[in-house]
């Protein structure tokens, strides 16, 4: 029987794309990067950094909001899990640039800019209504199921 056999993975190849030929013209990312670009940042509330801080370079703040704005609206809200898809998913990579921070720096990013984060989903969300990409009619709930056990002998009042 003859099997449909992919290409070595040890024989080496040369990609002659780039990342941007990867991403399709109506990709959702696209949208993200062209959102985040109108904004300006810093009279949103978001912190800035200024050059003269020890150690390590930041990370742009536009980066860090694309890169949550892309987990909000493909429901991946752990930072873990936002740090693993920076390395493997090549529209996140188109995004932000192929930046990979660490969870502790995406999470720090929402602990530190909060308030500016969620008005900025708020007006995120009132423009897809506005375009009708969505019709904020449904509600979700995560699933949680919480069971109740308690008898009067437990109860502590």
């Amino acid at each position: 029987m003859v099997y449909i056999v992919g290409i070595d993975r040890y024989q080496s190849q040369m990609v002659t794309t780039s990342l941007d030929e990867m991403i399709s013209e109506d990709n959702s990312v696209r949208v993200i990067d062209a959102y985040v670009g109108s904004l300006e940042l810093s009279e949103l509330g978001f912190i800035e950094y200024s050059g003269t801080n020890k150690g390590q370079a930041p990370y742009r703040r536009s980066d860090l909001l694309k890169l949550h704005i892309y987990g909000y609206l493909n429901k991946i809200r752990s930072s873990r899990s936002l740090e693993i898809e920076t390395k493997r998913n090549l529209e996140l990579m188109w995004l932000v640039n192929t930046i990979t921070p660490d969870h502790g720096t995406i999470a720090r990013f929402v602990k530190e800019n909060k308030d500016a984060f969620h008005s900025v989903l708020r007006n995120l969300t009132l423009i897809l209504k506005g375009w009708g990409l969505i019709d904020g009619q449904l509600i979700a709930i995560d699933g949680t199921k919480i069971r109740a056990q308690n008898s009067k002998h437990n109860c502590i009042t």
